[in-house]
């Protein structure tokens, strides 16, 4: 599957034809018509890309669960895994029927403090072994080892993305008081196109891991991200770790171990526009053991996620844990969008829809219905893009630009601004985060 060809030099022709910066069609803003039955297609469209892609680039099996249509699933998770914490592994083993294997060789390697991973006998399916052992041990001592991803259980990013033109949208803030400089922030992505970095002053600066040739339709994501994040921060320090790099998905075994590694790099912020949901609705085991292990004891520094766009109430983590800062997102009308998760377990919505920034140039073939097989050519190198996967980023943008006035540290600052956004919360949204809501009061003013 090809998502950008090399060549953006054709003209668009009436076969290939541009898509507006605002959709026409209403089958592209299918959140706001009730439209089941394309939201489904959509995403046993996006799980099925997500499968192909561990079997093609890593040789794992992942599979959906519950098992049948992908329309019906609620996570992916790798067959032959499951998760347990260091204490309870010998126990765990012993009744597989395995020796306990040094943690290196059993999962990731090095290994995460605290997490144990256990590779299963030939023919065990994780979901039946964590059946049997929750009656020996309790709910919620082993897990499947889940798989986090751009898209959600329904969608994530809520489009595919249009091309634009003119000028990012929201608008790169111009106050030197309060753009960023001093912070350090770690994007959680796909990667870096530095190509793109350079054709945007507002992305100048911005480092990061080369995104992979073949991310598939996720292509940009990272940098799209990032851009995001400097328009309301533009002198943060900006850099972009390639973790989403299997289709825009990664095992959350492995995502424990690189949060571990981009900590010691002392950021402010870490933004991650991914997630899932999980059996039960229970915490991810190896994100609440980086938390334990590691986070909990580096002062000042917050988590903010993704809440998810399967358009309810349910949990959908990392952005569900107490411990982040979980963000929705509002539609251009200031409403929160149909698609986004919503609940008491979302701090705060921002812009998510219809966001314009950065994107490769070149032409684009559409993954997805209602536009699966149709292709576009990205002239302008911006991208008009839909999700809570862009809230996000903005909201750590924020973050960023108040610490720079106020001297706090990242949580402080967060929490000033979520202590803000209750001040300016509407009925049936909750509390919202503007641009411009980040930037030093005006002398004099009350």
């Amino acid at each position: 599957m090809t998502a950008h060809d090399d060549d953006d030099t054709k003209p668009d022709t009436p076969d290939t034809p541009n898509k507006p910066d605002t959709p026409e069609d209403p089958s592209l803003r299918w959140w706001e018509h009730g439209n089941e039955d394309l939201r489904g297609r959509r995403k046993a469209r996006q799980l099925e890309l997500i499968i192909e892609a561990f079997r093609r680039d890593q040789g794992i099996e992942v599979v959906p669960y519950p098992s049948g249509r992908l329309e019906d699933a609620i996570f992916l998770y790798r067959a032959d895994t499951v998760l347990s914490r260091d204490r309870d592994a010998g126990e765990i083993a012993q009744t597989l029927g395995q020796s306990l294997a040094a943690k290196s060789e059993a999962g990731t390697s090095p290994p995460v403090a605290g997490l144990y991973v256990h590779r299963l006998p030939k023919g065990r399916d994780a979901m039946e072994v964590i059946q049997e052992l929750d009656e020996q041990f309790g709910a919620g001592t082993a897990t499947p080892d889940h798989v986090l991803h751009i898209t959600t259980s329904s969608c994530c990013p809520a489009t595919e993305p249009l091309p634009s033109a003119g000028t990012p949208q929201p608008g790169i803030n111009p106050d030197p008081a309060s753009d960023g400089s001093g912070t350090r922030v770690a994007v959680v992505d796909t990667g870096l196109r530095s190509d793109v970095v350079a054709e945007h002053p507002w992305l100048a600066g911005v480092t990061g891991e080369e995104e992979p040739p073949d991310i598939g339709h996720y292509t940009g994501h990272g940098t799209f991200v990032a851009g995001v994040l400097r328009t309301m921060a533009p002198a943060a320090e900006v850099s972009v770790d390639a973790l989403l790099i299997v289709g825009g998905a990664v095992l959350e075994s492995e995502l424990s171990h690189d949060l571990g590694a981009a900590l010691e790099r002392m950021p402010d912020i870490i933004s991650i526009s991914a997630g899932t949901r999980t059996r039960g609705g229970r915490p991810l085991l190896s994100l609440q053991v980086f938390w334990e292990e590691r986070l909990r004891h580096v002062k000042g520094t917050v988590v903010v996620a993704a809440a998810g766009n399967d358009g309810d109430r349910g949990p959908f983590y990392p952005a569900a844990f107490p411990w982040t800062v979980s963000v929705g997102a509002l539609d251009t009308d200031g409403q929160r969008a149909g698609y986004s998760n919503h609940g008491s377990w979302v701090d705060v919505y921002a812009r998510g829809s219809d966001v314009v920034n950065a994107y490769p140039t070149g032409w684009y073939t559409y993954e997805e219905p209602p536009l699966q097989g149709s292709k576009t050519n990205f002239l302008t190198g911006l991208a008009n893009w839909s999700g809570t996967s862009f809230s996000t980023p903005l909201v750590s943008g924020l973050i960023a630009a108040r610490m720079t006035w106020s001297g706090e540290s990242a949580r402080q600052a967060a929490d000033s601004l979520l202590e803000l956004a209750l001040e300016h919360a509407r009925p049936g949204v909750g509390k919202v985060l503007e641009p411009g809501r980040a930037d030093p009061p005006v002398p004099g003013s009350s």
